[in-house]
C-alpha cells in the first residue's frame, strides 16, 4: 500500500476529512491519465483482477457512466445494480445488499444514494473499498474533484482565485464539497442564489455570500453555476423558473459586464434558460465538456490510489501495473 493510499484510508466519502497535500496528490495522479482516454486503444491492465460494484439507489447518467469508463479502462470487472433492478425493492437493506455482494468476493463499492451519510454507514460495514458519488445533500468528492482540476487546466493555479457557486447551494451535495476542496486549496469561495436556496449561517464555512449574480460576476474570477434540484423541493423555493432565471440566471450579457474573463462550469444535467442560458453552455468561456472528459481521469486516480497505486507511480502504471 502506497503512503498516499494509506493517508486517504480505506474510502473516499468526501473532501472534508482530506487534507490539500491529499487533494492535490489525486489531482496529480489523474494528469497522466488523461492521456489514455485520447489513444486508439483506450485500457491499461491497472486494475485487472479486480471487482467493483457500481450500486447506484438514485438516478443517474453521467457520475454512472464516467465510473464505468474509468473501471474499464483500467481493465476492472464491474457490475452494475440500481435500485429498481435489486432486492432493495423487495424490502432488502442497504447493509444486506452490501453484505451479499461481500459473500461474492468483490473489492470495491462505487455508490450513489439518496439519503447524507449512506456512503460511511456502508463503508463502516463492509472490508471492501467504498466510494462515494453522491449521499443525499452530504458530498459528491469525485464531481469536486473534477471540477478542481478543470480550475487549475484553465488557469494554472488554485490558490487565491475567486471561484462563485450558483444556485441551488441548499440541495448540492456538489457545493458542499467544492467549498470543501477549494479553500483547502487556497481559493477565495464565494456563493450566490435565492435566500431559500442558501442556507442559513452558510457563512461560518469561510464563504462570502452574495444576493445578486451581478455582484458575483463582478467579483469571481469562476463560477460554477449548479441546477435548481427541482426533484428534491416541494413548493415555494422559487417563484417560477422564468423569475429565476430573469433574477439569477448567467446570461451573456451579465458576462459582457463582467470586469475579466470568467470561467464557466456546471456540474450538469443542465436547465437551459433557467440557471444558465444556451449562448453561455456553448460559449466560448464554458468549460463543460472538458468537466465530462476530466471527470473519467479523475475517477481513474481515485480507483487507482485505492486499489494500492502510488501518485509517483501513475505515469509507469500508463502501461503496466500498480506502483
Amino acid at each position: 500500500m502506497s503512503r498516499i493510499s494509506s493517508s486517504l484510508g480505506k474510502d473516499l466519502i468526501g473532501l472534508e476529512p482530506l487534507s490539500a497535500e491529499q487533494i492535490r496528490g489525486i489531482l496529480d495522479t489523474a494528469e497522466p491519465f488523461k492521456e489514455i482516454s485520447e489513444r486508439r486503444i483506450k485500457k491499461v491492465p491497472v486494475l485487472r483482477g479486480k471487482t467493483i460494484v457500481n450500486l447506484f439507489m438514485e438516478p443517474s447518467t453521467r457520475t454512472r457512466i464516467s465510473f464505468e469508463f474509468a473501471e474499464k479502462r483500467l481493465s476492472a470487472d464491474t457490475v452494475n445494480i440500481s435500485a429498481s433492478g435489486s432486492s432493495v425493492v423487495k424490502g432488502e437493506t442497504l447493509v444486506d445488499t452490501a453484505r451479499n455482494l461481500e459473500a461474492m468476493r468483490i473489492d470495491m463499492v462505487v455508490i450513489r444514494h439518496g439519503a447524507s451519510g449512506a456512503a460511511r454507514f456502508l463503508a463502516e460495514r463492509i472490508p471492501s473499498n467504498v466510494i462515494n458519488a453522491g449521499d443525499g445533500s452530504h458530498e459528491h468528492p469525485t464531481q469536486a474533484l473534477l471540477d478542481l482540476l478543470t480550475i487549475r487546466d484553465h488557469r494554472k493555479r488554485i490558490e487565491g482565485l475567486r471561484v462563485c457557486i450558483v444556485g441551488d447551494i441548499l440541495h448540492s451535495r456538489v457545493a458542499r464539497s467544492n467549498i470543501f476542496g477549494l479553500l483547502k486549496l487556497g481559493a477565495q469561495v464565494g456563493v450566490c442564489g435565492p435566500r431559500t436556496l442558501v442556507p442559513a449561517g452558510i457563512e461560518a464555512l469561510g464563504v462570502e455570500r452574495f444576493r445578486r449574480i451581478e455582484e458575483a460576476i463582478e467579483w469571481a474570477d469562476v463560477l460554477n453555476v449548479l441546477r435548481l434540484q427541482l426533484e428534491r423541493m416541494r413548493t415555494g423555493y422559487v417563484p417560477s423558473l422564468r423569475e429565476y432565471n430573469r433574477v439569477f440566471g448567467v446570461t451573456t450579457p451579465r458576462l459582457e459586464r463582467a470586469p475579466r474573463d470568467i470561467l464557466v462550469l456546471h456540474p450538469g444535467p443542465m436547465n437551459r434558460g433557467v440557471e444558465i442560458d444556451s449562448d453561455v453552455a456553448d460559449g466560448p468561456q464554458s468549460v463543460i465538456l472538458q468537466q465530462v472528459t476530466n471527470g473519467v481521469a479523475v475517477r481513474m486516480a481515485v480507483l487507482y490510489l485505492l486499489a494500492g497505486g502510488a501518485p509517483e507511480r501513475a505515469e509507469a502504471a500508463k502501461t503496466g501495473g500498480l506502483g
